[in-house]
C-alpha cells in the first residue's frame, strides 16, 4: 500500500505546507478563516471550579458552526488551494466531525467533496456529512480498512486529500482556537485538548510555545485522551510513535493514531499526555451538560474527565480547556439520558 497521505499523484495534497508552521503561519489561518469560522464563547461554572479547587475556563468549540473546532483546519486547508486544485474537489477520512467540516467547507467554496467513513460511526454524524452535500462511501470499521477503501479511491479520482489531522494546513487552522482562548482570557497556566490524530494539540502546543517566548509566560500543554485508545500516552513517554487500528472507546472523535507529522510537534511542545478511564468520560460528558448547559460530545469530555479523576491536579491553577465537539447522537447516549453513570 502506498503512502497515501503523502506520496502519489492520483490524489493531491494539495498546498499543504510541506515543512512544520509556526505561530506566525497560524495567525495567518486566523485572519483567513476571519469571518468565515466562529468566536467561540468561553465558559465557566463556579461551582465545578469549587469542587475541583480551579478556575476552569471552557471554550466552546462544540457552539462552532458544524457543531466542533474541525470547521478551523478544513476550512484553512480548502481556501489554500488554488483555483486549479479546487476544481478537482477534496477528499478525507472521518468518523464524523472532520468530514462533516471539510463537507461544510467544500460546499462554501462550491467545490465537491468525498469522505470514507467506518461503518460504524454514528448515523448522525453520517448523515450531517451527507446533509451538507458531500458523497459518503463507507468503509470497515479501523485505520487500515479507511486508507485501503481512499487506495481504491485513488484509482479513479484526482481530488485534494485534506487528512483529518496529518496535515500542517490543518494543524495551523486548529490552532487558531487557543489564539482565540488566550485573548479572552487572561493569566492561563494550562491549556487542555484532547488527543486522537493530534492535529488540535499539535496547533495548540505550537501556538502556545509561540505565544510564551513572546510574552514571557509559561503556558503548560496538557493532552487527554482515552485509556483504551491510549498510543498518544505511550508514545509520549517512550518516544516511538505508536499506531493503533481498530480501538473500543465511546470517545469516537478519539481513535485513530497520532500523524506522523503530529507526533515530533508534540514530544517538543507537549508538556504531559494524560488518559481518563470510559466511566470518567461518560461522568464527565453529563456533568459538563448538566453544569455549563450545552451539549458536549464524549471526545470533548477527557480533559474534564482528566481533572475530575485526579488524572492532572492543578490546585489554584487557571485551566483553559478547548470543548472540541457536540454532535451528539441522544439515542446512543445513556449517558445523558439514563441514571447517572
Amino acid at each position: 500500500m502506498s503512502d497515501w497521505g503523502q506520496s502519489g499523484d492520483r490524489v493531491q495534497r494539495g498546498s499543504d505546507l510541506g515543512r512544520e508552521p509556526d505561530l506566525a503561519e497560524i495567525r495567518a489561518a486566523a485572519e483567513r478563516l476571519r469571518g468565515k469560522v466562529l468566536v467561540t464563547p468561553v465558559l465557566s461554572d463556579e461551582q465545578l471550579n469549587e469542587e475541583l479547587g480551579a478556575e476552569i475556563f471552557f471554550k466552546c468549540e462544540n457552539l462552532q458552526r458544524g457543531g466542533a473546532f474541525k470547521l478551523r483546519g478544513a476550512t484553512n486547508a480548502v481556501l489554500t488551494l488554488s483555483e486549479a486544485e479546487a476544481a478537482r474537489g477534496v477528499i478525507t477520512h472521518s468518523s464524523g466531525n472532520h468530514g462533516n467540516a471539510l463537507a461544510l467547507a467544500a460546499r462554501l467554496r462550491g467545490i465537491p467533496a468525498c469522505v470514507v467513513m467506518p461503518e460504524n460511526s454514528s448515523p448522525m454524524k453520517i448523515a450531517n456529512v451527507r446533509r451538507q452535500g458531500a458523497e459518503v462511501v463507507l468503509s470497515r470499521p479501523g485505520r487500515v480498512a479507511r486508507e485501503a477503501k481512499i487506495e481504491e479511491l485513488m484509482g479513479t479520482r484526482a481530488m485534494n486529500l485534506v487528512h483529518p489531522y496529518d496535515d500542517y494546513r490543518v494543524i495551523c487552522g486548529q490552532g487558531t482556537a487557543v489564539l482565540e482562548l488566550v485573548e479572552q482570557v487572561e493569566k492561563l497556566d494550562i491549556v487542555m485538548a484532547p488527543v486522537g490524530g493530534g492535529g488540535l494539540i499539535s496547533g495548540t502546543a505550537i501556538a502556545v510555545r509561540g505565544l510564551g517566548s513572546r510574552l514571557g509566560t509559561s503556558m503548560r500543554v496538557i493532552a487527554a485522551e482515552p485509556e483504551q485508545a491510549d498510543d498518544a500516552y505511550r508514545g509520549f513517554r517512550s518516544g516511538e510513535r505508536v499506531e493503533v487500528d481498530v480501538t473500543d472507546t465511546i470517545a469516537d472523535g478519539l481513535r485513530t493514531s497520532v500523524g506522523k507529522r503530529n507526533f515530533p510537534i508534540i514530544r517538543r511542545d507537549v508538556d504531559d499526555v494524560v488518559r481518563v478511564s470510559e466511566d470518567a468520560i461518560k461522568r464527565a460528558a453529563r456533568l459538563l451538560t448538566e453544569r455549563l448547559h450545552v451539549l458536549v460530545e464524549p471526545s470533548a469530555a477527557v480533559c474534564a474527565a482528566a481533572l475530575l479523576e485526579g488524572r492532572l491536579r492543578a490546585p489554584g491553577k487557571r485551566i483553559g480547556i478547548i470543548l472540541t465537539g457536540g454532535n451528539v447522537d441522544l439515542a446512543a447516549s445513556p449517558w445523558l439520558t439514563g441514571a447517572p453513570p
